[in-house]
């Protein structure tokens, strides 16, 4: 993603980390079946593709939307409920696959999460942010990191009377029973922060899978049984990277050649460190969500899955043929909505539509797009191993 976005100003690229931006935040809570779970709580974890409400920050670059505004959240929830999207996002149909309520955001917990918490906030790095201000490639908008999400994990156990590993007490035993763990997508940040610098790829790369590592290491010392992590997208099919870079930078599907690549080089290398994790960890379950292959699948045939816009936001302003503005973004006064988000996979040229995580959490959940397979994990759960 660098050498294709090299030679943008400062500007353009702050404003393409939309990520980042978002207001106050909205818990939203589902009834709840009666029948047997074979999870009680869900741990969520990873930046704006899974943050539920934890990103507050009312400042930013001029152009960024404002996730707090419509017309964010109008096709479930029918207000915003500051997810980046139109409706719910990948992890609220987990949830509801597993018969357990939206998870609330970590910042904004009514209660003591019962039923799990969400600890993911958009514009969040894999990287420790630290990095970042060394080299001079931030604001300082969104300092949280994954480790930011670790320590509000450790917090909140502490809060419940855990300080130690599962094994513990009975309060930490309580808290990691029937727990999934789900670090959802994280690390196009990082990427997307070093855009025009002379930090490499490779650099990234390291650091960030390291620092991921380092994290899934962390929460399995601690007991974490059962847990799901999502690579990273194909996100050079986002109306940001096709507007940022040029036109002889694409591959079959349309997409941004060099940012597809660079995301599955960096979801090879991940794969492989997992690997290590469950030889180091036999009594975990550690299964692999291939955003990336399900994503790129979704695009070699979206008719299929019911859509008719593959690269098109279905909010922002701009037009044909991405409907993407910089300056003008979902969530400003001179963007506007689609009427059927639902035939669109994107929805404001960095985010997807509810339709399309609909879409990927089936080929997760019921398909074969995670490894070892999700219904392997959860015959697992219920036969107690």
């Amino acid at each position: 993603m660098i050498t294709s976005f090299t030679g943008f100003s400062c500007q353009v690229i702050l404003i393409a980390l939309i990520i980042l931006s978002s207001s106050f935040s909205c818990a939203v809570t589902t009834k709840t079946s009666t029948k047997a779970r074979p999870f009680k709580k869900i741990y969520a974890f990873g930046d704006s593709f899974t943050d539920t409400g934890n990103t507050r920050s009312v400042s930013g670059p001029s152009g960024f939307g404002h996730v707090s505004n419509p017309p964010y959240g109008i096709t479930f929830f029918h207000h915003s409920t500051n997810r980046y999207s139109d409706g719910r996002l990948m992890i609220d149909f987990v949830a509801q696959s597993l018969s357990l309520p939206f998870l609330p955001p970590y910042r904004y917990l009514k209660g003591n999460g019962a039923y799990g918490v969400n600890f993911a906030v958009a514009g969040s790095t894999a990287i420790n942010h630290a990095f970042f201000v060394k080299n001079n490639l931030t604001l300082n908008i969104t300092p949280e990191s994954i480790q930011t999400q670790l320590l509000w994990f450790n917090k909140f156990l502490e809060r419940k009377g855990c300080r130690g590993p599962a094994s513990s007490s009975p309060e930490c035993k309580a808290a990691f029973d029937d727990a999934l763990f789900w670090v959802g997508e994280i690390g196009v940040n990082d990427y997307a922060y070093t855009i025009g610098s002379t930090v490499p790829n490779e650099t990234i790369q390291k650091l960030a899978i390291s620092s991921l590592t380092g994290f899934l290491e962390a929460i399995l010392k601690k007991g974490a049984k059962y847990v799901v992590v999502q690579g990273l997208p194909t996100s050079g099919c986002l109306p940001l990277a096709l507007t940022l870079t040029p036109e002889d930078d694409r591959d079959n599907l349309g997409c941004v050649k060099s940012v597809n690549n660079q995301t599955h080089i960096h979801n090879t290398i991940y794969q492989a460190k997992l690997q290590a994790l469950r030889r180091q960890f036999p009594e975990a379950l550690i299964t692999y969500v291939d955003y990336w292959t399900a994503y790129h699948t979704v695009m070699e045939n979206p008719g299929r899955y019911g859509f008719k816009e593959p690269l098109k936001a279905c909010c922002g302003s701009g037009g044909p043929p991405y409907n993407f503005d910089v300056l003008a973004t979902c969530g400003t006064p001179s963007a506007s909505a689609c009427k059927n988000p639902s035939q669109y996979i994107n929805w404001d040229g960095v985010h997807l539509t509810e339709a399309m995580y609909k879409v990927l959490v089936n080929m997760f959940v019921n398909g074969t797009f995670s490894h070892p397979p999700f219904n392997e994990l959860l015959d697992r759960k219920l036969r107690g191993g």
